[in-house]
Parts: C-alpha cells; structure tokens; sequence
C-alpha cells in the first residue's frame, strides 16, 4: 500500500476505508463532524446514485449520503474486507494501514499569510532551516515555498505564500493565496504579523477569519513594539480574535517553537482559545450579508466548497471572481440577483460602493479591538528611524546618495573580489598543470585540460564577484533602502510609463532576471506588469559579469568601476526608451496612482546577508555542473572535430619530416616543431565544425568589429551567458597553466589577430570592440531561463517580442559604437 492522498469519493462501491483527516471550511468540517466523519472512524462505500452522484456510505451503525464534492474533503485509508469485520475505534489495524493513519495523522499542513515586509518568510526560514531570499521590500516571495521538517514527532509542511495586504481580486498574489487556501486546505493558517504595524496589517486577518479557517497569529517584530514603550493585551486580543496569538521576533529565532506548538494544539483540537467568531459590520451591512447568505447556502456545492457568509460577503464587495464562481452554479441568478439588490441598498444608504463601506466597517472592528487591548507608549523610536530620510530622499541629496551606493557597490565589486578570483585563476591552472602532467596525450587529456578546465573554470574564478555584488544588493534590501529607491525612481518611472515599484525588479534584475520577472507580480495594473517585464531583461545579471569582469580587467585597466557602472546605466537607458516606445504604441492613455510603502529601516542581519550569498553560490555552482559543463563539453567536441583532412595532414607529415631531419640542430628542431603545431591549431581551429558555424553568422556580426569566434560565443550564450566565458575560453585556447605571458584568457584575448580581411594581422579585440561586445551582451535577447519567465507572465507575444526587439537593439548598439568609434 502506497502512502498516497486517497479521498473517500476515489473508493469503488463495497470498499471499507478508515478516516485520517478533513479537510474544508470551519462550518462545512463541523458538519461532516457532526454526522460522525471523524478521524479514525470507518467507513463502508455502499452504492453510488445511478447518476453516479450522491454517495451512499455505511458509519456508525448507520448510513449516510455525500455529494462526490463533498466526499472530496475526507481523506482515508483503505483496509480489506476482513479487517473492517474486526475493526472497531481501538481494534486492532494491519501493521501497515497503522502507520500510515499515524504518519498521515501527524503531518501538519500550514499556510504562512502576511503582509510584505511582516518578516514571514524570514519565520519560514528560521522554522524549516530551507534558505529562502528575505528582504525588507515588498515582493520578495514572489511563489509558494516547501519547507518540511519535524516538531514534537509531528511533520509540518509550511508553505510560505506571496506576500499580500488583502484577499481581493487587486493583484495576483491575492488571487493566488486565496485559490491556495480553498484548493489546497491547508490544516492551520498561521498569519503572521507585524507588531510595529498592527491596525493596516489585521486588515488581513479580517479577511481570513471571514474565510473560517484554523488559525494561529505569530505577532512579529514585537521587539519593536516592546521599544517603543507599547503595550499590548494579548490573551484579550486573542479572546476577541477567537484564535492563539503568540508574540515572535522571527529574525532571531524567538517564539518560533512557541508558534508550532500552539499550532499542534489547534490542529489537535486542544486549544482552549479557538472559536469562529463572526466580525459584526453593523445592522445594516449584517442585515444584507444575511440575505445573501441564505440565498448561497440553497446551494449546496457551492456552500461545501466555501463558507457562505464569505461568499455573501464577496459578492457584496462586487469581487469578480467569486461572481465568475457564481456564475458556474445552477442556482445562480437567484444570488446574483438577490447581491445586486442588497449592494443597491447599501450603497443608497452610505453614499458609498458597498466594498468601501465594508472596508469601512473591517477598520472600525480593528480599532475598536485595538481601543481596548493596545496601549501607544510615549517612546516613539519607530518614528525616529524615519528621520534618516530627510537625507537619503532629500530633494537635492537623494539622487547623488543613490549613484554613489551604486557605484560603490561596482567598485567593491571588483576590488574585494580581485583577491579570490586570482586565487581560483591559480587552483584551475595549477589543477590544468596536474592534467597535463598525469594523463597521457590524447583526446580525453585534451578534453580535460582545453575543455573543461579552461572553459568552466574560465567561468567560475568569477563567482567571488558574484557573491560580492549580491551581498551588497542583500544589504540594501534588508535595510528598506530598495524601498526609498523606488520613491526616488517614482518620477522618473512614471515618465517611462512604469511605477515606482518597477524599480525594484530592476534591481532584482541584476542578481537574476528570473525571480525578477516574477517580482513584476507585485505590480497591481497589467500595463506596469508588461512594460516591466519587457524590460527587465535590459538589466545586467550576475550571468553577465564574467564577461564583463574578463573583458574590463584586460581592455580597462584603469576606469574598471566607471566603465561597469556605464554599462548598467546603459541598460537602464535600453529599458527606459524601450519602455517609452512600446507604452505610445501599445498602452495609450493608461496609467495609475503611484501607491507604496515605506517600510521603517533595520539593521541588516549578517545571516540573511550570508543565506543569500549561499542560495546564489549555490545556483552558480549548479549551472556550472550542469548546463556550462555540458555547454562547454559539446563547443569543445565541435571545436576539437575534425582532426583529419587533407591540409591538417599535410601539416602533420612536415612535423615529422622535421623530427626526422638529421640536419637540423634540436634548438632549430625545437623552433619549426613550434611553429609547425601553432600553425597546425590555426588551421584545425580554422575549419572546425564550430568554425564553420561561426563564419556561416558571421557576416552578421562582422560589422560590428566580432570575428567568428565572437559570434558563436554569442550563441552558446542563449543557454546561458556565463557560457559565452567558458565558450571563449575554450576556442581562444586559454592556457592557465602556460608562462606569465600567457596565463590567463585575458591575455589570450589581447593576442588575437585577424587572419584575413583588410584588418589582417591587427588586434581582434581593441577597447572599442570589448566595449561593443559587451553592450551587446547587455542588450540581446536574454538566457533561455529568463525568456521562459517572459513567456509564462507576458504571454507568447511578449515572448516573441523580446527575443526579435532586444536582439535588433543590441545589434544597433553595437554598430553604432563600431561605427562612431572608429570615425573618431
């Protein structure tokens, strides 16, 4: 027997199953309850209606019908006909249906629901011991997040949703929650909130408690509540809320196991404090949520599936999505009908729209709660903490503060890093130095030494430059900084067509275009969410900085920080005017209000700050086994075949004739054998298979001042653009373990010279060149990864256009700098 979700509605007719677990609303569980589906109880299917719906089932001594929707919400155990005989509550199970009702009976499913910036995903972390990114911003859980782990010999399954100020139909991440904790039933929500901010946060937990749903509130930061002198009645909050309220300061770890164990107690039924209380709104909003009421519960799917005062309520704020649910039911003019009437008749008598007096009447709730537990102390240091922005978003000083926490960021970038990369730039050709030493000559020497080591290894001495520049973004993150940049950014933005907030996937787009694209989501209006998603990819990612690191450090010995620092702003430039472009084209005359918080500044933690370097090392070192090494195997088989031809041949016969030459002195043997290999690579590199990919595009990018090597650098980058590194380091036959003048790929690179053409015998690669290729390696279309997150939130059109639009873009840019250039 699988351990397998298996629901009561999945038994055939004549089965026996034993009950583990329901699930469902609070008021839909209670009646189930009530007729004796309980866990541990057994079950006997006795026949399906002849239209296969409803049920008919044997418990208790007696027998009982269920809808399949119904049927859905209990989950059970299958046993055999002899063992139900014998089964009674405490008889006596196989040894293998027992452990499964244990080990189903003691797994927790909890759902973690908060507002952004309440420290939730940083109680995620501490709790499940999984590194999840944290950041004082708002869109950093940007998707569901696993974390299992055990506690009191129970296993949690903590799922840690989107951050989000409500449950309406606003954003996506709204939607998202919601369809979670109705499709999913998670067995506990644990709502997380900050204590520094309880009247705007418990707006939330309104909205959980109309959706009826077991609870536990973990008060956050409630170490800033304490400074400021605050005082707080929790246990009469807690009475009032009808749930367990337990005070946690996640950042360090306090009143996490506190939290667990009281949701133990809630799922256990054992909690003294647990109740369904119904939030009152006032006679006459209570009077209209009735009528709806009662008009939803004669609907019995829909009333199994969601808690009807909910859905009374929703469809009195006019929320769509309920209505589109609505829609689907039988019953369904008769709600609708009886909603429009009753939102008439409130809106008629408040002069407001039915969702705004209900909102209305959810702070009213708030704060009489508050009025009577919550007592504001006379130190008011959260207030101080924002006195530092009369400098950092000072009209004059915001700007110059920000460029300069920015180039900082680039310089130390380079600076600190420079250490570490010359290190691994050591190991790799002391490791190359050991290969050639130990293997024999042949191909798998070869493969090792030219392919592997040189091209990944050309990849990963850059990864201390990575780690350093997203400690920096952690840094500014986890400060609230990212926030004020955003408000900084906001005017600007706007001119683009964008938000403010797009600001911030912008500047998660230079760790990693992915997650960035999906923190677009936190955008509530569909032309901000396009216009930013189009555009992000302009960003510099931490993939692109080997190929910037590399080509600087050779071409820009002496302005590495400035010259960086111009390619990320040149990126900004791309997305600004792309955006200006597609929004007079595309999204004419539509805009919106600019709406954000600015969360209060902390002190950064060192640990947060690690745990996101270690996620990011952690990905790096993943794609350099994965995708980069089998990247870099298959240029280098390409690179390496054909050995054979006529003129490879001819070049190999002279060699040995020259061996053989008794004439000739070993120094003079020695000098011609040199020449003769070179020359021989020349032209085995030059008539490769790779080779002649590279000269079939070539003419593409030959304008542009790239030779053939260049243009197929490029193209190995689609997978991923760290490849275009390990793709040069193979093809310009980097040698990290050859003599000072020659010992890394940078000086490879400043030995090329053109073969043919009028350039020939001149330097490929020239400052004004390195320049070009790296813009456009900023500019064209981005990783495989990044565009698959183009496609799934804007659509194939959107798709489509980034790959054709970004790839033209980089290709004018970088003609336009050739072409100027050399005219200067």
């Amino acid at each position: 027997m699988e351990n397998q979700k298996v629901t009561l509605s999945e038994m055939p007719t004549g089965s026996n199953c034993v009950i583990v677990r329901l699930s469902g609303h609070g008021g839909f569980r209670h009646r189930l309850m009530e007729l004796g589906f309980v866990r541990g109880e057994k079950v006997r299917v006795v026949k399906n209606a002849p239209l296969l719906d409803p049920i008919e089932y044997e418990i208790m001594q007696g027998h009982v019908s269920l809808r399949r929707i119904e049927a859905q919400h209990i989950e059970v155990v299958p046993v055999t006909e002899e063992v139900a005989q014998n089964y009674t509550f405490n008889g006596t199970l196989t040894e293998e249906v027992t452990r499964i009702m244990g080990e189903k009976a003691k797994t927790i499913t909890v759902a973690l629901v908060g507002n952004p910036n309440c420290g939730k995903t940083s109680f995620f972390n501490h709790a499940t011991g999984m590194r999840e990114k944290v950041g004082n911003y708002s869109g950093v859980t940007v998707d569901s997040k696993l974390g299992v782990f055990k506690h009191r010999d129970y296993t949690f399954n903590f799922v840690d949703l989107p951050g989000t100020y409500s449950l309406t139909e606003y954003s996506p991440e709204e939607l998202y929650v919601r369809k979670y904790i109705f499709e999913n039933h998670p067995d506990v929500v644990l709502n997380i909130v900050d204590a520094s901010n309880l009247e705007r946060n418990l707006f939330l937990t309104t909205q959980l408690i109309d959706m009826n749903v077991p609870m536990v509130m973990g008060l956050n930061m409630y170490d800033e509540l304490e400074k400021n002198g605050d005082q707080l009645d929790i246990q009469a909050l807690s009475t009032m809320f009808g749930f367990p309220i337990i005070p946690t300061v996640s950042s360090k770890g306090k009143g996490i196991d506190k939290v667990l164990d009281s949701i133990i107690n809630v799922y256990e039924n054992l909690d003294g404090v647990t109740k369904h209380i119904h939030i009152n709104y006032g006679a006459d909003i209570e009077k209209s949520i009735d009528l709806v009421k009662n008009e939803v519960k004669k609907d019995n799917v829909l009333s199994s599936e969601f808690p009807a005062r909910y859905v009374a309520i929703k469809l009195l704020e006019n929320d769509k999505v309920t209505i589109e649910e609505v829609s689907k039911l039988q019953n369904t003019d008769n709600i609708r009908k009886v909603a429009k009437e009753q939102c008439a008749e409130l809106e008629r008598t408040y002069k407001e729209d039915a969702a705004t007096v209900i909102s209305g009447a959810k702070y009213g709730f708030i704060r009489g709660a508050l009025q009577e537990t919550y007592t504001i102390g006379k130190d008011r240091s959260k207030q101080r903490a924002y006195t530092v922005d009369n400098l950092l978003t000072n009209r004059w000083l915001g700007f110059p503060i920000l460029i300069f926490f920015l180039w900082l960021m680039f310089q130390m970038t380079f600076t600190l890093g420079a250490y570490p990369q010359q290190w691994l730039e050591m190991f790799f050709g002391w490791l190359g130095g050991m290969c050639e030493m130990v293997l024999p000559d042949g191909i798998i020497k070869a493969l090792l030494v030219d392919g592997v080591i040189a091209g990944v290894g050309s990849v990963f001495s850059f990864l201390p430059n990575i780690l350093i520049l997203f400690f920096f973004i952690s840094i500014l993150e986890d400060t609230g900084y990212m926030a004020r940049a955003a408000f900084l950014m906001d005017k600007l933005m706007h001119k683009m067509g964008l938000h403010g907030k797009s600001f911030i996937p912008y500047i998660i787009g230079f760790g990693c275009s992915v997650p960035a694209i999906m923190a677009t989501r936190t955008l509530e209006n569909r032309k901000d969410r396009i216009l930013t998603i189009i555009t992000v990819p302009f960003m510099s990612c931490s993939a692109r900085i080997p190929v910037y690191m590399l080509l600087i450090s050779a071409f820009f010995t002496k302005y590495k920080g400035l010259v960086l620092m111009s390619i990320y702003l040149l990126g900004v430039v791309a997305a600004i005017i792309t955006s200006l472009i597609v929004k007079k084209i595309s999204f004419k005359n539509q805009s919106d209000q600019f709406v954000m918080e600015l969360p209060p500044y902390r002190i950064p933690t060192l640990r947060n700050a690690l745990v996101h370097m270690w996620d990011k090392s952690v990905q790096y070192v993943k794609k350099m086994g994965t995708v980069i090494l089998l990247a870099t195997v298959i240029i280098w088989v390409l690179e390496y075949f054909p050995q054979h031809s006529a003129q490879l041949d001819s070049y190999t016969a002279r060699m040995e004739q020259v061996e053989a030459d008794p004439t000739l002195t070993p120094a003079e043997k020695e000098a011609q054998l040199k020449t003769l290999e070179f020359d021989r690579t020349v032209c085995q590199s030059e008539n490769s298979y790779i080779a002649k990919i590279g000269k079939f595009v070539a003419p593409v990018f030959r304008p542009l001042g790239f030779d053939w090597k260049m243009s197929v650098s490029l193209l190995t980058g689609v997978a991923a653009k760290e490849i275009v590194v390990s793709s040069m380091g193979v093809l310009y036959h980097a040698d990290l373990n050859a003599d000072e003048n020659s010992s890394t790929l940078q000086s490879s690179l400043k030995a090329q010279k053109w073969t043919e053409g009028k350039e020939k015998g001149q330097p490929v690669f020239t400052p004004l060149v390195a320049y070009g290729y790296m813009i456009f390696i900023l500019l064209y279309f981005p990783c495989v990864a990044a565009l698959s997150a183009v496609f799934r939130e804007g659509g194939r059109k959107w798709g489509l256009f980034s790959i054709l639009y970004n790839t033209s873009v980089a290709w004018l840019a970088a003609f336009l700098i050739h072409t100027i250039g050399m005219l200067l």
